[in-house]
């Protein structure tokens, strides 16, 4: 193209876009220029110096001419008539690159043996490549006491660090979160010094760190870490100013940021690293498996490592269309729920006790009872399933049981939701996507936040900050909607479909993003729908959970076949060809536990179920229930037969996110246990019905020639708000990202790193009340009271604001459902 710009790198000519730096020139021309602190990612800032490369331009002649010194190629873009030596072609840069290395090394410990980073260490490979042959440093290296802890689950060693600075970048640039910088001036003091100055060094301007006096602080307790010679590691981040409870974490520290863990992959040397992961292996040691993460509907892509049979870290995988190479701290170290209290063999109930059989005496009783179950069957899976077993779970269902009762949503739900996922998400394919929410002129958030409900979403919007308008309806701007620059259109429970109704002029390229807690407000949906046409913008539902979106598409709702199809369509069930007698839309979940006496169900957490206490009623109130779950539960109360399944890391399969990508993933380590699939086939064999779903190849055959869907879709819905002018205080709530989640079982270090919980309410009714910041008060509601501290924020005085899950048993099962009314007292 005209507009590129010709330069030549090592007597080779190569054509890149304006403003290309030569880092990245001398990528696409294949020349390796070495580097630390560069990150595609992230600003240059030419902090390491590792790159230095001759660099000459021509003058106002024509005439070229040399830079007196070797430059940075991480922070220079690229110049019409460039000429660009490296250390290929250079002696000069070769011997800048030379020195550079060995300032690096000067402080560094030669400990690579016991170092974490050992064998995938960029400092470690390029000191054999870059550097010179023979130390000549003969003094004593610089040190401090390590390890120190700067949340419950990074370790810095702050003698590797080499302030590449990659790590305050990211947590400045990226999420947002300015959890650790640079601290200290210059190179300090030497060991051998009478006198201590701090040098440069990354850290949290802690007293304990950099030695300055802080009253009435004694400085923490004695740690329970220590560093690899065995001298007392330094607890970090417990010195701050004046704070709110909700600013800190659970471990006492400031709290840092969702994303934390990535600076521990980013970090070029051993100097951060994972309590989880620390000591554990080495990379030689470990089987690495690509993989997708099944903590949120983001589909992240991440890379499984394991040693021996056991997964011992989970790291970001490269996927630049969707993660990039960000993940979340649940989707990195959230990994050990699935080796807790897991089901090995089958259990039957026998004298009221369960007790282990055999898979053919417990697929022979749970045949047996579907066959002769009397009155309705119903089918609860959740939301955590891969299309594959989705899939078994949809054709069960039509072709074994012969019904559409069959409901994947545990959690709010409504008619107006399933009438809205058949007519808006079912069978839409990518309609929208992280490119296109990253370009947008105009994103609009309902009932979603994409900080603690989609993590990479929220990477994604943070990239534009100040390149395109956010508008959030929410009772409150969070802590994430601050961090987006976000607009703020305040509600309370009930109002946000008269919001809804009245926004408009959204702009060209507008794009709506809905989350499932829409489900929560009778109209809401509805009048999404309505804003869509009426402002012509793009519309997506972004789920919680990771398989929310494959059940949609494999027909995991009452009124849903496969990919968008209505049950009531003659048509769309002869092509389907599960029962095309089946016209009749079958029971939501909710009228499932209400009127069904035979169960199948997969693993459900009662505490996501707005009414906990009555749902389990009526597991115990049926006459048979049957569980497929991966590990041990509330189901050992009420269910009669219970089916060990695979977690995601034993078995193959793919989710669908929330843009309705798939998102395949591979079984990282052999094991016997069967999916979900496996089993649904064997039972349904056992009742004398053939699946075709054996094999996954069984699955795609059948499932690919349907994912397009041309006849009558479902109508949009049209539900009327419900209005309430009542003035009491009312309870809303969403879950943070880190909570006492089933998925979260095993990982003490992150969930130590979630927020104070804590109740948000307005100045006035704080006031009212009678309370003063963190305080504690008693939250009343129809279900039991809870005590947490209180705190205020910009927010309707007739709204208390709780996180969901990180109390007790929940506020479904401790306090109240959605919109109670509830009391606050001292």
């Amino acid at each position: 193209m005209s507009d590129q710009i010709e330069l030549i790198i090592d007597d080779v000519p190569v054509t890149v876009d304006p403003g290309t730096l030569i880092i990245r020139a001398a990528e696409k021309s294949g020349v390796r220029i070495p580097r630390f602190c560069d990150h595609p990612l992230l600003k240059p800032v030419a902090a390491c110096r590792q790159c230095l490369v001759e660099v000459g331009t021509p003058d106002r002649e024509g005439n070229l001419r040399m830079m007196p010194k070797p430059q940075p190629a991480c922070a220079i873009p690229v110049s019409p008539g460039m000429v660009v030596k490296t250390q290929d072609t250079s002696e000069v840069a070769k011997k800048a690159q030379e020195g550079v290395m060995e300032f690096l090394l000067i402080n560094h410990p030669l400990d690579c043996p016991i170092c974490d980073k050992g064998g995938e260490c960029p400092l470690q490979n390029q000191a054999m490549t870059e550097g010179r042959p023979k130390a000549r440093f003969a003094d004593a290296k610089r040190t401090y006491p390590k390890p120190m802890r700067l949340t419950s689950q990074i370790m810095l060693d702050r003698d590797r660090c080499i302030l590449c600075q990659r790590c305050v970048r990211f947590g400045k640039e990226i999420p947002g979160d300015v959890f650790i910088d640079l601290q200290g001036r210059g190179g300090g003091t030497a060991p051998t010094d009478d006198h201590v100055f701090v040098g440069e060094q990354i850290g949290t301007f802690d007293a304990e760190v950099l030695g300055f006096y802080v009253p009435d602080v004694d400085g923490p307790e004695r740690t329970d870490i220590s560093g690899p010679y065995g001298r007392e590691g330094i607890i970090s981040s417990v010195y701050s100013g004046p704070q709110k409870k909700s600013d800190k974490d659970l471990s006492g520290r400031t709290f840092a940021s969702y994303f934390s863990g990535n600076v521990i992959q980013i970090c070029p040397v051993g100097a951060l690293t994972a309590s989880s992961y620390r000591f554990r292996a080495r990379p030689f040691d470990l089987v690495s498996t690509p993989s997708i993460s099944e903590a949120d509907a983001s589909g992240s892509a991440i890379r499984v490592d394991i040693r021996r049979g056991e997964v011992v870290r989970r790291l970001a995988g490269n996927e630049p269309e969707v993660n990039e190479e960000w993940i979340t701290d649940k989707d990195r170290f959230a990994f050990h729920w699935a080796e807790r209290d897991r089901m090995a063999t089958p259990l039957v109930r026998e004298n009221g006790q369960l007790v282990p059989t055999s898979w053919s005496d417990a697929l022979d009783r749970v045949a047996r009872s579907l066959k002769n179950a009397e009155g309705p069957v119903g089918l609860l899976p959740g939301g955590r399933l891969t299309f594959e077993d989705a899939w078994a779970w949809s054709k069960f269902a039509r072709l074994a049981l012969g019904t559409n009762n069959i409901d994947a949503r545990w959690r709010e739900q409504s008619d107006e939701e399933a009438q809205f996922l058949a007519a808006r998400v079912a069978g839409e394919g990518l309609s929208v996507t992280y490119a296109d929410v990253e370009t947008a002129s105009h994103v609009v958030l309902i009932t979603l936040e994409p900080e603690d409900e989609c993590g990479s979403l929220f990477l994604r919007l943070r990239k534009s900050v100040g390149k395109q308008k956010i508008t959030v309806v929410a009772p409150f701007a969070s802590r994430g909607s601050e961090k987006l620059d976000a607009e703020l259109i305040q509600v309370s429970p009930g109002q946000e479909p008269a919001v809804v109704d009245a926004m408009k002029d959204l702009g060209d390229g507008a794009i709506i993003l809905v989350g499932e807690r829409a489900a929560r407000t009778p109209g809401l949906l509805s009048a999404v729908a309505r804003l869509a046409d009426r402002e012509d913008a793009r519309l997506q539902w972004v789920p919680r959970r990771s398989g929310e979106r494959a059940a949609v598409e494999a027909g995991l709702l009452p009124n849903l076949l496969p990919f968008g199809r209505p049950v009531g369509d003659e048509a769309a069930r002869a092509e389907v060809g599960w029962a095309p007698q089946l016209a009749e839309v079958g029971l939501s979940a909710r009228d499932i536990l209400t009127h069904a006496k035979t169960l199948v169900v997969g693993g459900l957490d009662l505490r996501d179920w707005p009414d906990p206490a009555s749902a389990k009623e009526a597991l115990k109130a049926a006459d048979f229930v049957v569980s497929l779950q991966v590990r041990r539960s509330d189901a050992e109360e009420y269910a009669d037969v219970i089916l060990p399944v695979a977690p995601p890391v034993e078995k193959n399969g793919t989710f669908i996110n929330w843009e309705g990508r798939l998102r395949p993933f591979g079984q990282a380590y052999a094991a016997r246990s069967l999916t979900d699939r496996d089993v649904l086939t064997k039972l349904a064999l056992e009742m004398g019905v053939d699946l075709g779903t054996e094999t996954l190849t069984d699955v795609y055959s059948e499932a690919n020639p349907l994912m397009e869907w041309n006849g009558e879709r479902v109508a949009d819905p049209s539900v009327q708000p419900q209005h309430d002018e009542s003035s009491e205080l009312r309870v809303v709530f969403h879950k943070p990202s880190v909570d006492l989640g089933i998925l979260q079982d095993g990982a003490d270090d992150l969930r130590s790193s979630a927020r104070v919980p804590v109740a948000l309410v307005s100045p006035a009714t704080l006031e009212r009340i009678g309370a003063a910041e963190d305080d504690d008060v008693t939250v009343k509601g129809p279900r039991g009271s809870v005590v947490v501290p209180i705190e205020s924020a910009d927010m309707p005085d007739d709204v208390l604001w709780l996180p969901e899950c990180s109390f007790g048993n929940g506020v479904h099962a401790d306090l109240a459902e959605y919109g109670d009314i509830v009391e606050v007292s001292l």
